[in-house]
């Protein structure tokens, strides 16, 4: 599995946004700030909870300067129509549908043929920063993401609990 310090797999994948669909390519964001967010399943039960959570902090999110591309195995005609449902996001849903990007990146669930609710945050040299791997029953908290990808942005040792204006280690 892909973990802190190892470069971030290259990837070029079809997204859906916008009522558009086009080819996202990890190499387009080198210099930036990336959350790869691998969830399981399109029209399942707790995957639209996480999704509309990052889409309502969207504006705290964009003001890390991070860009944040939302992966899973499911088709592209499936990430339409459920876009649709959910409401237009702001940020992409890429279909990885021979998978291989999730078994890149080693969150392939082989026995379910799915993407683990995953999230990867990739620093603008495109090494992994941050990883985190939740059970299938256990959303991921936006909150959470945010604080961990400012506190990765300081490039100082942050104490527990940190948060963004509090005093950093190092």
């Amino acid at each position: 599995m892909i973990t802190i310090g190892d470069k971030a797999p290259d990837f070029s994948l079809s997204g859906y946004l916008a009522d558009d669909i086009k080819t996202f390519k990890l190499q387009n964001y080198k210099n930036k700030w990336v959350v790869l967010f691998f969830y399981a399943a399109d029209f399942s039960t707790l995957c639209p909870t996480e999704i509309t959570a990052l889409a309502k902090q969207w504006e705290d999110l964009r003001k890390t300067g991070a860009e944040l591309l939302a992966v899973s195995t499911d088709s592209i005609n499936s990430h339409r129509a459920w876009a649709k449902e959910l409401g237009e996001l702001p940020f992409p849903l890429l279909a990885d549908f021979n998978k291989r990007v999730a078994h890149q990146y080693g969150v392939l669930n082989e026995e379910s043929g799915t993407a683990m609710r995953a999230t990867f945050v990739i620093d603008p040299d495109t090494t992994i920063r941050w990883v985190n791997i939740l059970s299938g029953q256990v959303g991921r908290g936006t909150g959470e993401l945010i604080r961990v990808l400012r506190a990765l942005q300081t490039n100082r040792s942050c104490p527990a609990d940190w948060q963004p204006g509090d005093v950093t280690l190092s």
